[in-house]
Parts: C-alpha cells; structure tokens; sequence
C-alpha cells in the first residue's frame, strides 16, 4: 500500500496489533510513515515487518501496562497515539433456552474473561498513556468498539456491553481530557472479514445463540447489510489513520460507525 496521509515522526501504540484488525491497522499507519510500536500477549514472524518495535504485554495487568508505556517512551522518546485495539469474545446466551448446548449459556468466568479484557484493558492503557499526553499537552486515543455496542447483539451481550462501556469511556474521556489538548475518539466496525476473534468456534457459539446454520451464517450477514458484503480490514484501518492524523483534529468524544449501512 502506498502512502496516501503523512503520519511520519508520530509514535503510536496498538494493542492486539500482532493479527486480525489490529494486525491491519499497524500496517496501515506504519505504510503512513508513523513509527509503529505493536503490543500483544504474543508475536508472530510477520509483525517486524509492520512495526518499528514489538512489546510483550497483559492489558489486563496494571503493572504489564505501565511498564509497556515507560519502555516506549525510553526507546522512542514520547507517544502520540493509542489505538485500544485488543479485544477478545465468546458468544453465550444469558440462559439457554434451546436446552442444547450449555456449553454456551454464559458463565461468570465468561463474564470475567471478556470485561477484562474489553472494559479494563483499554481503561489501564488509557491512565498510562494519557499521564504522558498531558505532561506533552497533546495526543489522541482511539478506541475500537463495535455496532454491537451501540445496537445491541443476540448471543453477544456480554461482548457488546463491554462495547458499550467502551463507547461511554470515549465519550467520557474526551470531556475530561479535551482541555489538555487530547482527543479520544472510537471506531465502531460492523460486520467484517474474519479474524481470531470470530474463528469457526466462535461462528458455530454464535450460530446456536441464533437458531442459525453455522455453514450458512456467512451468507446470511451479508445478506444483512445494505452493502451486500462484510467490510475489509483496511477499511477500518484507513479511517483510524485518518483520526490520528491532523486532518482529524476537531473530531473527538464520538463513536463513528463503519458498518456498511447496516446500523440504525
């Protein structure tokens, strides 16, 4: 990919950034010229290809995350950017009404795995990062939400909770920090190509919460968006370069949806 939006000498985190979304968005800013720092339980031979510098790193984990932030800012100096990127689902249902499968009636350590992840990763990498945007007076965070936070999912509440408390910490965010010359922003993809997070066994979960064919549920999403079709990585990975770009900079403290026209 050629450039098409100059992001050179910008600094900038990504969480989950080792595959899926998160994997195309690294790419996507580091084609822009920003040095690209990926942050992931683990790596994969591809990542050095994409970013400038790789780190090991629990979101979940209050003091894995700090060190995160300060090794970045030793080795590069400052950062200019936090994509809330990393993100992790189990579609349940509340109570499983088909008798079936209670394997995918949610459990509390469903509950817990998915909010951890979702809710208080982006929460604990937030703190860390926006101490260092404030000291500077500049920065931006983009958090990557879903529709199903703002719609609502079938077999997904846990996960588009999570979602939707990701939507009010923009929201939030943004109030308290636009002062210091910082802008929060999310991102809300719809429906998409796969990637690990919606793997065959999760189709399949997904599938059963809704009475649906899981050789088919491909098929029936499509049908589903004005569109006609899922949406590509890079899609979504454009517009993230976009917001953290300067040509972006009164936009903050809102969700923008990228679904396709499937969205209310």
């Amino acid at each position: 990919m050629s450039t098409w939006i100059d992001l050179g000498q910008k600094v900038i985190i990504v969480t989950g950034g080792a595959s899926g979304i998160g994997a195309s968005i690294a790419t996507n800013l580091h084609n822009n010229n920003a040095t690209v720092v990926v942050c992931d339980l683990r790596t994969n031979d591809d990542v050095a290809a994409y970013s400038d510098h790789f780190v090991q790193c629990d979101i979940t984990s209050k003091a894995s995350v700090e060190a995160m932030v300060a090794e970045v800012v030793e080795k590069f100096g400052r950062i200019d950017a936090l994509i809330n990127n990393a993100g992790v689902n189990r579609p349940r249902l509340l109570v499983d009404f088909y008798g079936e499968k209670p394997e995918f009636e949610a459990t509390e350590a469903d509950f817990d795995f998915i909010t951890n992840v979702n809710q208080k990763g982006p929460f604990l990498c937030a703190q860390a990062v926006a101490r260092q945007f404030i000291e500077r007076q500049e920065g931006v965070i983009v958090n990557i939400s879903s529709e199903a936070g703002v719609e609502g999912s079938a077999g997904q509440s846990i996960y588009s909770a999570t979602k939707a408390a990701l939507n009010g910490f923009t929201r939030s965010w943004a109030k308290e920090l636009g002062q210091h010359n910082i802008r929060v922003v999310g991102i809300a993809p719809g429906i998409n190509k796969r990637t690990n997070m919606n793997s065959d066994e999760n189709y399949a979960a997904l599938a059963y919460t809704r009475g649906l064919d899981p050789d088919h549920i491909d098929t029936d999403y499509a049908s589903s968006i004005p569109l006609r079709r899922v949406g590509e990585h890079e899609e979504i990975s454009d517009l993230v370069s976009y917001l953290v770009s300067s040509h972006s900079s009164y936009i903050s403290g809102t969700t923008l949806n990228i679904t396709g026209g499937k969205s209310r």
